[in-house]
């Protein structure tokens, strides 16, 4: 295919770069950022935090920030100007990662990035520790192709993961702090290595604590056991009613009939993508993406109950639950969580005391596939991918920002790319990211700036 005069430059400049970029994600993924002080200290967060604003300040970057926030973490934010006339484009990535989970259970150390298999392995090395890491190697490859030719702002959040709202209820109060011409969520990724992608939709997100009172105490099950109502069979017999027999999710008064009308997701492919052991089937109804793309769907996160191991023989008096409920566009995350609350409290059975808390929300959001910024990013990923077409897709994870910086911006067009790909296995054990597509998907963003700011001078 044909290339633009500067991709040889950008491409070349991005991949001697790469071994410095190597580094750069081993310090980061160093950091145990996540930001939940129950779990990590909070001083880890604010390292990272402190990296970031200095790679930006190193960058030439002015108004770098801290940002405190009103859930009590810290975002990055920092400012380079443009070319007169040019437009301004912000960056989002976030540096806060899932906790490790088992941390005996990963092949290579969680928190050491390592490289094993044409991969680099550690927490958050493609969620989204490695989003910043695009982001600024997109910006140095266009300094050595002639300069950065757009505005740009870049806000790298410290509590995406675990959907407390901070940057986004810091945003609302400081409306003009973010305003961009376009969004590039650095947060997403590929349907597959090597398929350059764009996700157009995300469903939204709800968290709802659940506790159940039964007793005033544990009763030893040989001599209260049939007659004494156990907290935890309650707890287990609500949170089954979230499910129809197929696994379709079923909670009162929320729809679950939306068809997704993008890229499609084949069964094969999504079982391979999933790791679905042989012989088990799939649950719900529809295509797998109205599934898990355009319909409601929950999960139950956590039981707070005796482990197996150590257990006694009691009643229990009290049992917890936390249940994420995700919503595609159309719903609102937190009249979906009332309606979620008051659907479990309606099944507890026994006269049980139930109580429930929305913790947690992200609103669902749906892109402008027609817009202009998308038409310079299908031709930078075609460019960058050899001739690939770019892939359009939905997913079912949320972001909490993007629908707020749409809210916020109505007429900025918003793009979420990112270095995930089946293989990343964010959020679970032996996370990583494909070397290979944090080059191309650099050189992308790059192209990306070079295409909109030519757009822009019209």
């Amino acid at each position: 295919m044909d290339h633009s005069p500067q991709h040889a430059t950008i491409s070349a400049a991005v991949a001697a770069l790469m071994p410095r970029a190597r580094q750069e994600l081993a310090e980061l993924v160093a950091f145990r950022s996540v930001a939940d002080p129950e779990q990590f200290p909070a001083e880890e967060c604010d390292a990272a935090a402190e990296w970031i604003a200095r790679a930006l300040r190193a960058e030439g970057f002015g108004d770098v920030a801290l940002l405190d926030t009103p859930d009590g973490t810290r975002s990055v934010y920092g400012h380079l100007p443009g070319p007169e006339g040019a437009p301004t484009v912000l960056l989002y990535a976030h540096y806060d990662v899932q906790p490790p989970l088992d941390e005996a259970a990963w092949i290579s150390p969680p928190f050491e990035l390592t490289e094993r298999d044409g991969r680099w392995y550690g927490r958050g090395a493609a969620d989204c520790k490695g989003g910043v890491l695009m982001h600024l190697l997109a910006l140095r490859a266009l300094r050595v192709a002639g300069g950065v030719p757009v505005g740009v702002k870049v806000i790298a959040e410290g509590s995406e993961e675990q959907g407390t709202g901070g940057l986004e209820r810091y945003a609302e109060q400081h409306p003009e702090l973010l305003a961009a011409d376009a969004v590039v969520i650095g947060d997403t990724g590929n349907v597959r290595a090597g398929q350059p992608t764009v996700t157009a939709m995300l469903r939204g997100m709800v968290l709802v604590r659940v506790r159940v009172d039964t007793l005033a105490g544990n009763l030893h099950s040989g001599s209260f056991g049939g007659a004494a109502p156990d907290a935890l069979a309650a707890l287990v017999r609500m949170l089954g009613s979230l499910h129809a027999e197929d696994g379709s999710t079923t909670v009162d008064g929320l729809a679950a009939d939306g068809v997704w009308e993008g890229t499609a997701y084949p069964e094969k492919v999504f079982r391979e993508d999933a790791e679905v052991l042989d012989g088990v089937e799939l649950i719900g109804s529809g295509s797998v993406a109205d599934r898990v793309w355009a319909r409601p769907s929950a999960t139950v996160l956590g039981i707070d109950c005796p482990p197996v191991v150590g257990a006694t023989p009691s009643v229990q008096a009290s049992a917890r639950a936390l249940v994420s409920l995700r919503v595609p566009p159309g719903v609102v995350a937190r009249e979906a969580g009332e309606l979620l609350a008051e659907h479990l409290r309606a099944r507890a059975p026994w006269g049980a005391r139930v109580e429930t808390e929305v913790i947690g929300e992200g609103q669902p959001f749906r892109a402008d596939t027609g817009s202009p910024a998308y038409v310079s990013m299908a031709a930078a990923m075609r460019e960058a991918y050899d001739g690939a077409e770019m892939a359009m897709v939905g997913q079912g994870g949320s972001i909490p920002l993007t629908s707020t910086l749409a809210g916020l911006y109505p007429e900025a067009e918003i793009l979420l790319i990112g270095l995930s790909d089946p293989a990343a296995r964010i959020h679970a054990v032996d996370e990583s990211v494909s070397p290979a597509e944090l080059e191309r998907m650099s050189v992308t963003e790059a192209l990306f700036l070079q295409r909109y700011a030519a757009a822009a001078r019209g």
